[in-house]
């Protein structure tokens, strides 16, 4: 069951949370602001509304987590995001990155493989109340063509490659946030396509996301 009540206790503990991860080098006021107004304990069951606003990842189920609230912060920054900019994002996962987007004005394209969270996300109160979050089931490795070109493309599980079809999606002066295996963990990459074919890549942190794994899965 998840909670629905935002009190001023979770306020605070946002507030607390946004301070720590000023600490840690987020410096970016609109995405601050994003994460101190998106309840992130709406996105976990009730039994874990005393440490939703903890600084770590928690499992939500097919064998997914919500990322860890740094992790969100530091690919949102990454992004530079201006409002109404089109971003495709691959895996919802439970929704808190598509939220934080959102709260940020962008129009956001979100695709999830796992049919049980896709289906538990289109129910999801709190996401439907966000006019420009709009979600589907499919393969991220095959984005969305209908919708694209995309202003920005962030990715939410460790990727084996950088993939083609994405790169694709991406306007010319677009940029993709992905982190990419290295050895037993991700390396953080931000790609921006400078040109049609023409792709400069920067490398930034090392970090651990779930894997990024191809086709649809319709397990409920």
């Amino acid at each position: 069951m998840r909670p629905s009540e935002d009190h001023y206790r979770h306020k605070g503990l946002r507030k607390k949370l946004v301070e720590e991860l000023k600490t840690k080098g987020i410096t970016d006021e609109r995405v601050l602001e994003a994460i101190l107004a998106v309840p992130r304990h709406y996105f976990l069951d009730s039994a874990f509304t005393s440490i939703a606003y903890d600084d770590k990842a928690f499992p939500i189920g097919e064998g997914q987590t919500i990322s860890q609230p740094y992790t969100v912060a530091y690919q949102t920054q990454l992004l530079q995001c201006k409002p109404f900019d089109k971003v495709l994002e691959i895996g919802t996962g439970s929704g808190y990155q598509a939220a934080v987007l959102g709260q940020m004005g962008v129009q956001v394209f979100s695709i999830e493989r796992q049919k049980k969270l896709f289906d538990t996300n289109k129910e999801f109160s709190y996401l439907k109340s966000f006019r420009n979050i709009k979600l589907f089931f499919g393969d991220g490795f095959e984005g969305l063509p209908t919708f694209a070109p995309f202003d920005k493309v962030i990715i939410t599980a460790a990727a084996p490659h950088i993939p083609e079809k994405l790169l694709q999606q991406l306007k010319v002066g677009g940029v993709m946030v992905i982190p990419v295996n290295e050895d037993d963990v991700q390396r953080m990459m931000r790609i921006t396509k400078t040109e049609e074919g023409v792709f400069q890549e920067e490398r930034f942190d090392r970090f651990s996301f779930v894997p990024m794994l191809e086709g649809k899965s319709n397990h409920q």
